[in-house]
Parts: structure tokens; sequence; C-alpha cells
């Protein structure tokens, strides 16, 4: 007998899993090993950036008032009394008609309230030491870098939870942090199920295809900030499955199944979840691709069942596994980031469900437009390889036309939300 599932809408499943949702434990590692980790707390200025005033500019600095009358017909001369070079504190204040040369970086010396960068004098050697010609006056505060003008101690910089790019290091390394506090990453088991699956090396026989759903998991989890564990592929075998699945969840902090959880004879996750005792969350929801994934939780763990088709597993991940990734992350924008563009191409099939297309962005004279990739079916893969976003077209509809303003999900996106897409569009009002 078929199982009748009565399916969920999309927001309230991302509401389900997330009733679970941690954050990890903190760890710490070098500030070489940082990159693309998450900071596990904010990230605050320390001192003042820059620590001093300081030139940004070779040249020489000087007293903008001994400049006043300086111009092309009466260019004035200024003695040089030293040389400041990057890293190094002259012991000399500069006085009336005096100029120091300075290089980039170095801290402006005492007496001084301006720099005149290298190429606007000329410099010419005398029995009596180096002199300047300039030409132009200089205003008090001129090329000058000030103490703080970058940023002031205490000045919040980075949340917690934002993955490190090399902007974010670079800060790290401006206030001494040789190691840093970051986010546990969650290790995800990953099982793809199916007799008909072979490894990428095995050649192709009649009634069998590559099994691409567990490495393109993977790499999503990798993108997401977490980390994996690969269990071996297996054939329609409940009692071999059921103990892979028990081992996966004694070993990692999270579960993926891909297939098996239709409601076809070899549909075995339905029955697995009775043997676990797990807590069913949702078996169907209103969405297409992907209306039979399931998510199940034992004892705080979850255990998420995606699509045995590639788009529909693709599609399942982003939008209910990798919001529970990056909280436990500590992120405060979870979930995929959603801009506005105009449809580039007529959708005119219409579904009850809401519809999740994949999509490629087009920007044209600073609009935004979209268009979809390749064929709109579960079990296409193809498409996932231009998909920069996902296109969603609300349930309920005859179709969708050229030039129609639509929402997307968008896939490469480091931002993110601090809300799902669906807060306001696809509740049951």
């Amino acid at each position: 007998m078929v199982e009748r599932r009565k399916p969920m809408w999309v927001k309230d499943a991302i509401d389900y899993v997330m009733q679970y949702k941690k954050h990890g434990e903190i760890e710490i590692v070098s500030l070489d090993d940082c990159d693309g980790r998450f900071l596990a707390e904010p990230l605050v200025a320390d001192h003042d950036v820059p620590p001093f005033n300081r030139s940004p500019y070779d040249g020489f600095a000087l007293r903008a008032v001994d400049t006043k009358n300086a111009s092309r017909d009466n260019p004035l001369s200024l003695k040089v009394i030293d040389e400041i070079g990057a890293g190094h504190v002259s012991e000399f204040e500069v006085g009336h008609m005096e100029a120091i040369r300075i290089m980039t970086g170095a801290q402006i010396p005492k007496g001084s309230d301006s720099v005149v960068m290298l190429e606007l004098v000329k410099e010419e050697k005398r029995s009596e030491g180096t002199l300047i010609t300039i030409k132009r006056s200089l205003k008090e505060g001129e090329n000058i870098s000030f103490q703080g003008e970058d940023t002031k101690k205490g000045n919040p910089l980075i949340d917690r939870g934002v993955a490190i790019n090399p902007g974010i290091k670079a800060l790290l390394a401006t206030f001494g942090y040789s190691n840093v506090k970051v986010s546990r990453r969650p290790l995800i088991g990953i099982i793809a199920t199916g007799s008909e699956l072979l490894n990428p090396d095995e050649e192709l026989v009649p009634g069998k295809i590559r099994n691409s759903n567990g490495y393109m998991i993977e790499s999503q989890i990798l993108r997401a900030g977490a980390q994996y564990k690969r269990y071996a592929s297996i054939s329609d075998n409940l009692d071999k499955l059921y103990e892979t699945i028990k081992l996966a969840l004694d070993e990692c902090d999270i579960l993926i199944t891909t297939g098996g959880v239709s409601v076809g004879d070899y549909d075995y996750l339905p029955e697995i979840y009775r043997r676990l005792g797990a807590n069913l969350l949702f078996n169907k929801i209103a969405m297409r691709p992907g209306s039979v994934t399931s998510c199940a939780e034992k004892d705080g763990k979850l255990l998420f069942g995606l699509s045995g088709n590639p788009s529909a597993c693709y599609i399942g991940f982003e939008l209910f596994v990798r919001p529970y990734i990056r909280t436990w992350l500590c992120s405060e924008r979870p979930y995929l980031r959603t801009i506005s563009g105009t449809l580039k191409n007529d959708f005119s099939k219409p579904n009850p469900f809401s519809r999740f297309v994949r999509g490629k962005i087009v920007y044209e004279n600073g609009n935004v437009f979209v268009e979809p990739v390749g064929l709109d079916k579960s079990g296409v893969v193809t498409s996932l390889a231009w998909a920069d976003c996902l296109m969603i077209l609300p349930g309920g509809t005859r179709g969708y036309m050229n030039g129609d303003q639509i929402e997307l999900l968008l896939l490469e996106d480091q931002q993110g939300s601090e809300k799902p897409w669906v807060e306001a569009k696809f509740s049951k009002s």
C-alpha cells in the first residue's frame, strides 16, 4: 500500500529544521589556517588604525604656514633637516622654513602638519645642506593619514559567524591575531542509496548510472563551511542501510542520505526512521523539485533525506541543510539572500506547488535579468553547472512570462540573510 503524505509548506519545513539549531564549539586555529573558517567571536579593534599620524606618500613633512605665499611666481626654499624611513621616528622637530624628508607610512614628525609630495618639489644639495623649492601652498593636514581615521579603538569590525576572506584575514593580522577563534565545522555524513549507482571510475552498464549526488553534496557542504565523511554507496538492502545509518549517526553531527525517500518498494528510509525511533519532522513539502525531501531527528541530531534526483537533491540541501550549517557556524545571516530580477523567458508551466528553477543572472544596463538554464526536470544534472541562482516561482499560477518580476535566491553569495526568503511570501495565509 502506498503511503499517503500530506505536503508541508516550505516555510514550515524550514522552521521545523531550525527548531533544532545549535552553535558549534569554539576551536583555535592559526592565522595561516583560518581562510574560509567562520569567526566564533566578533572582531573588535584593540587600537587605533593608523596608530599614529603618518604620511601616505613619499615627500617632505613641513609646516603649512611656511608655504602660505608659495606660488610659481614666488617659489620658496625650505631646509631639509632629517630623513625618516618607514618604521622610524625622527628626533627632530620641524621649525620655521624647515622640512623633513619622509617615506610612505612613516610617522609625521613633531612640528609639521602637512606633507608635500616628492614630485611637487625641486631638491638640491648645497654646501650649507639640502634645500627643497616649493611652488604651491599647502593646507594644514594636507596629505596626512590621521591616527584612527581608518578605525578607532573599540570599534566593532566583523560580526561572529562571518566567513574569513582575504580582507578579514588582513584585519586579523592588523590586530595581532596569530591564533583565531573559529567555530568547529560540523561533520556531515553522506550516504548515497540505490542499487543503480556506480562509482565515477566504473564503466556504464545498462540500467546503471554514476553516483553524482554524493560528490555534489560534498561540494555543497564545503561551500556552506562544514566538512563531510563519505560512506560507501548502499544498494537497496534495508538491513545494511540501517546499520550504516546507525554508524554514521554515532560518528557524525548531521547525516544526509540521497535517494530512498519516496514511496516505492525499495525506498527504505521511512522504515529506517521508525526502527531508529527518530522523530519525523516532515516527509513531503509543497515544492518542485524535491517534494519528497524529508527530515527526522534522533537524540538532537538531524537526518536529512534528500531526493535521489540531482536537481531536487541540490535544492533540498540549499533550502534546508545550508541554514542549519550556517547557524552551527554562528552566522546571524544563515539563509540564502534574495534579490529581484526580471524574467527573460516565458515559463508557462503551471504548478500548484512553489517551483525552484535553476537560473543564470544576466546584468544589462545596470538591471538584473534571469533566464532558466537547461531542462526544468528534477533528474537533470547539467543545468546545475551553470546555475548561480534559484528562480522562485510561487505555485497556484498559470505560469510566468517574459518581463515578469520574480525573486531569486543567490547560490554563490556569502552575505546571506537574517530571515528565510519565504518569510512573507509562502505562509499559509
